[in-house]
Parts: C-alpha cells; structure tokens; sequence
C-alpha cells in the first residue's frame, strides 16, 4: 500500500490532518488501533477557542457546530462566597468559546473523510515505524489478522501520548519535559441541564471543582481527588455532596442532581515533547505534549498542530520547500509553552495541593483577589482562555 502521508490515531489532529491534506490534492492514509464506535463516543475535552471555530468552519467542518455548538461569552471564578465573572466580550473584543464536544468532532471529521472516499482503517494493531530518517519511510501493522506495509513520503505521529510514534525516535535523539500533578479530576457527565450558561470554577478549602455542559440538557461536573482514587471510592451521594460543598459557595445558586451516566478519573501532568521532528516523522497532539484539562487546551493545540502541519506539508509538496517544516517543531512549541504555562497557571491558582499551608493559600486567595480588582490580570486569563 502506498501513499503520500501516513497518519497514525484518528483522534482529532490525524482526522483533520487527513481533511486538510485532502483539501490540498494531498493522500494521505489513517490508521486507527480501536473500532469507529469507540472513537466516536469516547467523551473528552469540549471547550474550543474561537480560532479552533474559525478554522474548523474554513475547511468546511462548521455546520453541525455552528448549529449545535454552545456559544459562551464568559467564564466564572469563585473562592468563598465571592464569584468573578471574566468577560470575553468585553475583555477580547469579541472573541468567544464554544462548548462542542470532542466526540461531535470526530463525528463530523470521520463523515467529511468517508464522503471524500478518505482512506481509514480502525482496529489495526502491532503498529511499527521504519526507515523515519529516510526518504522512505514505512508503517508496518496487522489488519484483519494479515500483516500489511504502508509506505509514504511521511508519517504523522498523531496517537496520543500512549502511542507508537514517539516510542519510535530513539532515547538519545528526544528532549522532553515532564510534569505530574498530586491529584486528579473526576468527571462524571449527568442526564440534567446545566445549572449554569457559562462554566464555573472553584477554589475550595475542600478542593477543586468545576460545573460544564455538553449539551443544553447535558452537564459535566468534575471534582479534585487523589491520583490514587478508583471509580468505586465514589459511590453517587460522596460524588453529590463534594459538588454541592464546593460548588455552592454562592448565595442564591444551587446545583441541579440528575442520573449520572458515566464517570472518570482522569490523572493530571504537563508533558512536552520538543522533538516534534526526527527525519520523516512528525508528531502532533497529545502525541507530543499534554496538559492538565484546567485551562481546556488540549484538543485546541492539538488543531493548532495541525493547521501548521499541513501548511508546512503543502509547501513541500506544492513549492519543494522544507522550509516549513524544519521551523515546524519551533512553530508550534511557541504555541504549546504558552498554553502549557496557561494550564499550568489555572491548576496552581484553583487546586488545593497536598503541601500547601496557609502561605500558599493566601498566595491563591491574593491572585484570585487581584483578578477580581485588575481589569488587566482578568483580560491576560481572557486571552489566554479564548486564544490568541
């Protein structure tokens, strides 16, 4: 089998890679280890920046999301009995978010590359990289039993943190950069209406907390927890009555219960791969970085990736130049340093941490206190949070 890109996971970044490539007179093959109906309902991170919806809707990929996409103008922040609204609207110029799930994504990305005739093999396995410092390089994996060699111009690298690409580039040619949280996110996703039209964070003396959507009858609670808990340790009231005592800190807001249909425990770490490039291979998404889902930036740099990927890819193809693709890793690395501080500024200011004492506490308290005085510390959170 032979084509010009190979890509590797059919998350958000290979799928899109693949549409755009294919926009650009580009072939490119993805190959995926699981089955279509897991990849489209796996639920993950559904907050997008607005250039995230702006360049979505340029290739072609707006309509269901610009239907049925949550629009949000605004985020709030609470501590005690105080809230502080960041105003995107005012604080932006306009920009906004849109809540949309990465699940909806996938649907919509799969559909556009099966209505191109696109190429996508799922639940292939013993996946192997060859000859990435060549100018043929191959990707050797099992489908239906048979062992089969894809040979390209290039490989994407967009499985994920727990994939084979990175795995490929040897130990004394990689910089990475590694850092793990002491706590983790439980999310559960309940069977009510949002009790809220904009998110809301909260610092609580108890821990973390957090009230999303996902739909309009859809919501998405998460609360801290330790690294080491298991689903089981959270039976449905302990789940309840940690939201209520940390999110209801307000006068007046109480938090609607309703069925939950599925929980998570999702551990915390900022991960960053610095060698984006080795030879023919390229890697995007959270195959070459993670961050903690606290400032929601995940699938966002992974479409930044992306968008950079596939110029840099069409310049090769269309002009002959490298150009871009040599400065490819140094690109997107401005982009992920900066989010990866961002995520890392929101987890610092809002979890309570297993060392902290009453000098660190009050180190949160003065910063959330600063926000809700600044007009320009709330504008810096509001660029950040809405994308530059």
């Amino acid at each position: 089998m032979r084509t010009q890109v190979g890509i590797i996971g059919a998350g958000p970044a290979g799928l899109l890679l693949s549409h755009i490539l294919h926009l650009r007179g580009i072939d490119s093959v993805v190959l995926e280890r699981r089955d279509r109906a897991y990849v489209e309902s796996r639920v993950r991170a559904g907050v997008l920046e607005q250039g995230t919806v702006n360049l979505l809707v340029e290739v072609g990929l707006g309509e269901r999301l610009l239907r049925e996409g949550l629009q949000h103008h605004g985020i709030e922040i609470r501590s005690g009995t105080r809230s502080h609204r960041i105003d995107f609207d005012e604080l932006t110029g306009g920009k906004g978010i849109t809540v949309y799930g990465q699940q909806e994504v996938i649907k919509d990305l799969i559909a556009a590359r099966l209505a191109a005739q696109g190429r996508l093999l799922f639940e292939v396995d013993e996946v192997s990289i060859r000859g990435a410092l060549s100018e043929n390089p191959s990707i050797q994996f099992k489908s239906g039993g048979k062992e089969q060699g894809l040979d390209c111009d290039f490989i994407a690298g967009c499985d994920g943190f727990h994939g084979v690409s990175r795995e490929s580039i040897p130990a004394e040619a990689i910089t990475c950069f590694d850092r793990t949280y002491p706590f983790a996110w439980l999310g559960i996703l309940v069977d009510a209406p949002p009790s809220s039209s904009e998110l809301i964070y909260s610092n609580s003396p108890d821990g973390f907390a957090l009230h999303s959507m996902r739909s309009p009858a859809i919501s998405r609670n998460y609360i801290q927890c330790p690294p080491e808990d298991r689903i089981e340790d959270w039976p449905d009231e302990r789940i309840w009555k940690a939201l209520h005592t940390r999110l209801e800190t307000v006068p007046g807001w109480t938090l609607d219960e309703g069925g939950i249909l599925e929980k998570s425990i999702t551990p915390m770490r900022s991960f960053v791969c610095e060698t984006m490039r080795y030879g023919r291979l390229v890697l995007a998404g959270d195959a070459a970085h993670i961050v903690p889902p606290t400032g929601a930036k995940g699938m966002n740099l992974a479409i930044s990736d992306v968008n950079m990927l596939s110029r840099a890819l069409a310049d090769w193809y269309e002009n002959g130049s490298d150009e871009l693709l040599r400065a490819y890793p140094e690109n997107c690395l401005r982009q992920v340093w900066r989010r990866v501080h961002f995520s890392w500024y929101m987890t610092s200011l809002l979890h309570k941490f297993p060392e902290q004492g009453e000098f660190e506490r009050k180190l949160q308290l003065a910063e959330l206190e600063h926000l809700s005085q600044s007009q320009a510390a709330s504008a810096a959170l509001a660029e950040n949070y809405v994308g530059h």
